[in-house]
């Protein structure tokens, strides 16, 4: 059905307390779960994201998708008046004022420029496009349009992280010297059982690979915790090269399932992180980091923290002689919650819900997400060349 048309309440000062929201992809597992379910129906159901003077901002989605059946059956549910096929005829409507993008990789440039055309503010996932260039070019598109752009940048949000940020800005760790991570679990092949992830991520005509689903993360993690990544080496593979697809049917699995791959980070930081789609878990997490320091190290998941002081490190001997008894997780003290930290994707769409109707600078816009595909293709050439790739330096000049 096409979207109702409804003017967004202002105050005097002209600054808005309802904000239209085209959510284009809510079909999608990350669409409807983190963004739309536990983010913009969590944000309503709290009466709105309160702003610093007092009053609260308030959220309306238009669902938009292909399928009309879907859409109509996910508004019911969830108490959506509105819904559309229609991106276009969104687009063109002044009562969105937002335009939320959860596509596959593959179509989301086209959609993101058109919204960008429409002057529409921006929020979308990562990878913002299939190459750098074009990136960098939606990035300049939206400062030319003079459009907010926020990209998703969830990780950080997450209550191991946060713990992470705050051990870093208390100086607990002295200098850092490193960071191991390890990312991945076992996706199932599709023939025994159906294959937890969608069968386009193993295929590169389609916009697939581990290295565009998760060193755009990386790249954000890294510099915002620790530095700018400089360079990269990375080595990739295909481990499973047959997976079958939804429907049961075999198909050649023709993108990366596997990239492992060192970093050097500005300020002399080195990272080593492994992402894998054929790994099985032998961890607390389905991805943790070990960052060692001068001071002390700490171990971080998602969700927990754990650290070791200098002052707290046992002296370790190495006999290869003897089996080891000792319980090395037990030498390792639990970093507290402290807070209720929510939901990593909800808080950031709060923040830049805030921005959006201050109309203060946003830091995570579609600039920050070109660095992460520009992360992702030089992983990408270094494993084709076998040698390290240096990062440029993107502006939007």
């Amino acid at each position: 059905m096409p979207p109702t048309t409804a003017s967004a309440a202002t105050e005097p000062n002209s600054r808005p307390t309802e904000v239209g929201i085209i959510m284009n992809g809510v079909t999608g597992r990350m669409g409807y779960r983190q963004h739309l379910v536990r983010s913009i129906l969590a944000i309503r159901d709290q009466g709105g994201v309160p702003l610093p003077d007092g009053r609260r901002l308030q959220v309306r989605p238009l669902l938009v998708g292909r399928d009309a059946a879907k859409l109509a059956e996910l508004a019911q549910r969830h108490g959506v008046a509105d819904y559309s096929t229609d991106l276009a005829g969104a687009l063109a409507d002044p009562a969105w004022q937002i335009y939320a993008d959860f596509l596959a990789t593959k179509p989301r440039p086209a959609a993101l420029r058109q919204a960008i055309a429409a002057g529409k503010a921006i929020y979308t996932e990562k990878p913002t496009a299939q190459t750098a260039a074009e990136a960098l070019e939606l990035a300049r598109l939206a400062a030319q349009a003079g459009v907010k752009s926020g990209v998703v940048h969830d990780k950080l949000y997450l209550p191991g992280l946060r713990k992470l940020r705050r051990l870093i800005d208390g100086g607990f760790f002295g200098q850092i010297l490193s960071l191991r991570g390890e990312f991945g679990y076992w996706v199932f092949e599709g023939d025994w059982q159906p294959a937890q992830r969608p069968s386009w991520n193993y295929r590169t005509e389609d916009g697939g690979g581990i290295i565009s689903d998760m060193f755009p993360h990386w790249s954000y993690l890294l510099e915002n915790l620790f530095g700018p990544v400089e360079s990269v080496y990375a080595q990739v593979a295909t481990h499973i090269p047959q997976r079958w697809d939804e429907h049961g049917r075999p198909y050649a699995a023709t993108a990366e399932d596997a990239a492992y791959a060192t970093f050097e980070l500005a300020g002399g930081v080195v990272a080593q992180i492994n992402s894998s789609w054929t790994v099985r878990v032998n961890r607390d997490e389905l991805v943790e980091f070990q960052v060692d320091g001068t001071e002390g190290s700490a171990v971080v998941g998602l969700f927990g923290a754990k650290i070791q002081p200098r002052a707290g490190t046992p002296m370790r001997v190495w006999n290869p002689d003897l089996a080891e008894e000792h319980d090395y997780a037990a030498d390792w003290l639990t970093v507290p919650d402290n807070q209720d930290f929510g939901n990593g994707f909800k808080r950031q769409w709060e923040e830049y819900l805030t921005s959006w109707a201050l109309g203060t600078a946003y830091p995570f816009d579609l600039l920050a997400g070109a660095r992460g595909v520009a992360l992702a293709e030089a992983a990408v050439a270094s494993a084709e060349q076998g040698r390290k790739i240096e990062l440029p330096v993107l502006t939007l000049d």
